[in-house]
């Protein structure tokens, strides 16, 4: 429980004598609070959770928001309809000392529960409690230590300090400030056992405890997948940490309540090349981690070019062992993005690297927005409607949206203008970073290559943009996606057969805005450097382009719609179709039960899905109630309560929740979410593979005792070592106390 205010930047604690008021139990009102308080660490918070662990105090309440009879800062009680709306401070403070903070004063929490409970246990006995052995007291001792990880890591608050050596940052540590807090609250023994590690075998003990404790969470972890059944394994962008590259893993499942979760797993090291890294990370993710690959349906895999064929190595070596694994696309990401982020042309990579720049640069700036908005009005005078539709997009996510490139090509010489502009500072409002981001958005604008990749992107990936927008959207339109997909790759398939033509087109395009943005028209300098070529002689642009960037995109987007959407995978996403509210706008169809097949290993009993299936349309065929609605989603039929009169529906639905290509309900993808934001809020240097997987999992209740055992058993020579403190028995009498 906190006893300081949640608020941002409040500093009233429960000894300023201020009242501080808990979290409503309803949900809906607690929600308001948490919207009106505008912390970022509340959001991912349950109700149940901000209620007992969470406050504000009297300061964020206006005077009507209490009981006539109450008096100002005394005895004071909020009407139960009340609302904070009081809240000065314009920003959120995001430092790792206001975190160290609030760890203490948990810290400072339990050990006056503590007190407490000492003092009272002494009031209702005369007698000395018995002396704890030196075993038990070891336990205790690594329990504290545990229970400051946990805090550490929840938190994301670096185990180790800021300073540059090792022994100095370990000895000036967050962890040993922390501890230290504790000590000063009374607890002698902690300061014995404390003064043997600090003396010199700290930095030991704490490489144990941290892989101690990460290996008991991920065992938690697995548990929970593995009493659901079948899961899908899905790989985000290799990170680096300690300078080394990693790769995160999360697993999909339905739980028992038959919601769909997704969890976070940790990190699998990503340094070989080849063959060995995809024997490394199976081995790793099977042997070490534990992870029952038999019970894996699908796998899907977001990567950079970068790290593109390794990725793949590891897609063939899981299909090739585990061939029920299917491979498809994942929801988080737009299948547009997807299939240009592998791309690994230079033109291509040079457009995907310039969008991050653009994102970064514009996203918290509104002064910069505005600057865009005043270029875009320029190019656009006389169509208002227009201008205002790309100014809207402007202020969202366009740069990672499946119609990232046609708004781009629209806003190219806005955009050239604008950063241009900035970079020429003739008013000096730009501070030096600004204007060199300015520049170097400015070089990319201004490459032919750049504009030529962008045309073949836009006009290649208009093909599919319909199509992954659908598979992104409702349970109805993922269904027509899959119906559709043939129809997407025949067009794409067209195109490719007719390059000459459809190249000639792309090419006039991206002159025609060369030629308006006043860029030269040429191949790109590094290539005629590795031709050789003598001087005076020139590569012809229209024919470079050609073989090295509008030839290639279609090749590489045709290669992965083949593998991205096999038979396996459209038989599951037209699978859907047992979802009743879906149905029933496809009338006098029936479920296609070769679609369901593919499942027939995986259900109760396939010999009785004919039948269960009739039983299962006539019951969504007759008439409903006034006011009655059939379940339109996934997750609305999965939380039928009679689905379990139908087991083989039921492990089809179930296997369906577990696919990464449809998109998760809005509370079920928590785990990614707070992955993103570790991975965005935390410095590369500051980053722990082992408390990410604390601070991500921060729902995860973790016992204690359990990693304590886990830890004596994985170092039984310091068990013993403690075994060997036990004091001899005194033969002599004892001394009479006074």
């Amino acid at each position: 429980m906190q006893y300081f205010c949640a608020a941002p930047n409040c500093a009233t604690k429960k000894s300023n004598q201020h009242p501080l008021f808990r979290f409503p139990k309803d949900a809906e009102r607690c929600k308001q609070w948490v919207d009106k308080c505008n912390h970022e660490d509340l959001n991912d918070k349950s109700p149940e959770q901000l209620y007992r662990y969470y406050r504000l105090c009297v300061k964020h309440f206006d005077p009507s928001s209490y009981e006539s009879n109450a008096t100002e800062y005394l005895s004071t009680v909020l009407k139960d309809d009340a609302i904070p709306s009081i809240f000065d401070v314009p920003s959120q403070p995001n430092s790792t000392q206001l975190k160290r903070n609030k760890a203490m004063a948990e810290i400072a929490e339990r050990d006056i529960q503590m007190r407490k409970k000492v003092k009272k246990s002494q009031t209702e006995t005369t007698t000395d409690p018995p002396e704890p052995s030196e075993e038990e007291g070891y336990k205790e001792y690594l329990k504290a230590l545990f229970e400051l990880l946990v805090l550490l890591g929840e938190q994301n608050i670096p185990v180790g300090g800021s300073l540059d050596t090792k022994e100095e940052s370990m000895t000036s540590s967050n962890f040993v400030e922390l501890l230290d807090y504790r000590m000063n609250a009374g607890e002698e023994a902690l300061k014995k056992r404390w003064a043997e590690d600090k003396d010199g075998n700290l930095p030991t003990r704490l490489t144990e405890l941290i892989d101690v404790c990460e290996k008991c969470v991920r065992s938690e972890l697995l548990e929970e997948v593995g009493q659901n059944g079948f899961f899908s394994l899905i790989t985000d962008e290799v990170v680096v940490i300690s300078d080394e590259w990693h790769l995160p893993v999360f697993l999909r499942y339905v739980d028992k309540k038959n919601s769909q979760q997704e969890t976070f797993l940790g990190f699998l090291n990503f340094e070989d090349e080849g063959d060995s890294v995809a024997g490394k990370l199976l081995s790793e993710l099977t042997e070490k981690w534990g992870v029952k690959m038999e019970q894996c349906r699908a796998q899907s895999h977001s990567c950079s070019a970068t790290h593109f064929s390794q990725v793949k190595d590891v897609v063939a070596k899981l299909k090739e062992q585990y061939p029920k694994a299917v491979i498809t696309p994942r929801s988080t990401c737009p299948l547009n993005i997807s299939l240009a982020n592998t791309l690994g042309l230079t033109g291509v990579q040079l457009v995907m690297s310039t969008f991050k720049k653009i994102h970064s640069f514009f996203t918290d700036s509104t002064a910069l927005q505005l600057e865009l908005e005043n270029a875009i009005a320029i190019f656009y005078p006389y169509k208002e409607e227009k201008a205002n539709e790309l100014k809207e997009l402007c202020h969202t996510a366009w740069t990672t949206s499946g119609e990232a490139f046609e708004v781009a090509v629209d806003i190219i010489e806005s955009l050239l203008l604008c950063v241009d502009s900035v970079h020429d500072n003739e008013d000096m409002r730009w501070n030096d970073q600004v204007i060199q981001d300015a520049l170097e958005i400015s070089k990319a604008l201004a490459d032919f290559e750049f504009i030529m990749s962008l045309v073949v992107l836009k006009s290649t990936l208009s093909l599919t943009r319909a199509f992954g927008a659908n598979l992104q959207g409702s349970a109805e339109e993922a269904h027509f996606a899959a119906d559709n997909f043939e129809s997407v790759l025949q067009s794409v398939l067209e195109v490719a057969a007719n390059i000459d033509v459809y190249h000639e087109f792309w090419y006039d395009e991206a002159v025609n805005l060369a030629n308006a943005m006043e860029v030269p028209i040429r191949a790109p300098r590094c290539f005629t450097k590795r031709q050789g070529l003598a001087p005076g002689v020139t590569v012809l642009p229209d024919h470079y382009y050609k073989e090295h960037v509008s030839a290639p995109v279609l090749r590489h987007v045709v290669d992965e719609l083949k593998e991205l959407f096999g038979d396996e995978h459209l038989k599951a996403l037209g699978s859907q179709s047992l979802i009743p509210g879906l149905r029933s706008k496809k009338a006098g169809e029936e479920t296609e039960e070769g679609n369901l097949q593919m499942y027939k290993d995986d259900i109760p009993n396939a010999g009785t899905l004919s039948a269960e299936l009739h039983c299962w349309w006539v019951k969504w065929k007759g008439p409903r109630g006034k006011g009655e609605a059939l379940p339109e989603s996934l997750g609305e039929t999965l939380g039928l309560a009679d689905l379990k009169f139908f087991p083989n529906v039921l492990a089809v639905l179930r296997l369906l929740g577990i696919l990464p290509t449809l998109p998760l309900e809005e509370d079920c993808g928590l785990a990614y979410r707070r992955y993103r934001r570790y991975i965005k809020n935390t410095p590369d240097h500051c980053r722990s593979k082992s408390l990410a997987l604390l601070n991500v999992n921060i729902d995860v209740n973790h016992d204690l005792d359990a990693m304590v055992q886990a830890y004596m058993k994985a170092y039984p020579e310091k068990k013993e070592k403690e075994k060997n403190k036990e004091p001899e028995k005194s033969t002599e009498p004892e001394t009479e106390k006074l």
